[in-house]
């Protein structure tokens, strides 16, 4: 009967947490991914198609957004620009949560001296500036938006290192594992099939509100040159354009100012809202 109940009130638990803003999030990027998936078929010209008769015209029913100063149309290059940018965060979190889950958990693990060299490693990292860090791995890596993002995942790596070792630390005090410990189970086993699955939810929560900080980042570096390349768009590198016309044609930047924006700020809700549903305190 009890368990009755439990299985009855769980779908109106989680029902309530999902708020109106958890709703608007997650529908809003729903939206942005599937108009970035299928641009090619929504946006209503090529994103490189120039026409020097309509430099920097405003929003009309043509230009849903106007044109950019190479006649571009504004909402087809915002459309596209999104796949850019989100594939851009998307590979930035990837890189970092490679990089830096298994080291964290290895260094919480294991302890000792291989915690103190990888701990004093981190803190190096750390040490310096975030945008600095990830201008110079891209200078050293190449200029583009793959090398730019791969750049800001080791940037982020630390983070998310730091967070792994201390929820290993944590969990490696715990008696299953001193169970699996006294069965034969290996350091290895029981690192990847006891450690890392009883820790692995404040690692989740980080990644997603870390897809806003990419995002932000991915913008910075196309602003600054170092991510896409022309003609090809994205949202900083749209603001980067703009900037320049910015008093002869303001309304240039608000298109991918608040793209980026939105997003980032829906991603910080999904990350809210991916807290919420792992707490098991609600």
């Amino acid at each position: 009967m009890m368990s009755l109940r439990l299985s009855l009130g769980r779908p109106a638990a989680i029902r309530r947490r999902f708020d109106l803003s958890s709703v608007l999030a997650i529908s809003f990027l729903a939206v942005v991914v599937l108009a970035s998936l299928l641009a090619p078929w929504v946006a209503p010209y090529s994103p490189i198609e120039q026409d020097y008769t309509q430099m920097l015209a405003p929003p009309s029913a043509a230009h849903l957004l106007g044109t950019d100063d190479l006649g571009r149309d504004v909402f087809s290059r915002l459309i596209h620009g999104g796949k850019a940018s989100l594939f851009g965060a998307l590979l930035a979190v990837l890189v970092g949560t490679l990089i830096g889950v298994p080291v964290g958990l290895i260094a919480g693990f294991r302890g000792g001296w291989i915690d103190d060299v990888i701990g004093r490693l981190l803190d190096t990292l750390l040490s310096f500036p975030a945008i600095v860090l990830a201008v110079a791995i891209t200078g050293a890596l190449g200029i583009g938006l793959t090398n730019g993002m791969i750049a800001v995942g080791v940037v982020f790596s630390p983070v998310l290192a730091r967070l792994a070792r201390a929820q290993a630390m944590v969990v490696k005090q715990e008696l299953y594992v001193d169970a699996a410990r006294s069965f034969g189970a290996t350091n290895t086993r029981i690192l990847w099939r006891h450690v890392l699955p009883n820790a692995v939810q404040p690692l989740i929560v980080q990644v997603t509100l870390m897809l806003a900080v990419a995002l932000l980042a991915e913008a910075s570096l196309s602003f600054l040159g170092l991510g896409v390349q022309p003609p090809w768009p994205s949202w900083g590198a749209m603001l980067t354009r703009a900037y320049h016309y910015m008093e002869a044609a303001p309304e240039q930047m608000f298109a991918p100012g608040l793209a980026i924006l939105l997003t980032a700020l829906a991603f910080n809700a999904l990350g809210e809202t991916v807290r919420v549903l792992l707490d098991p305190t609600n």
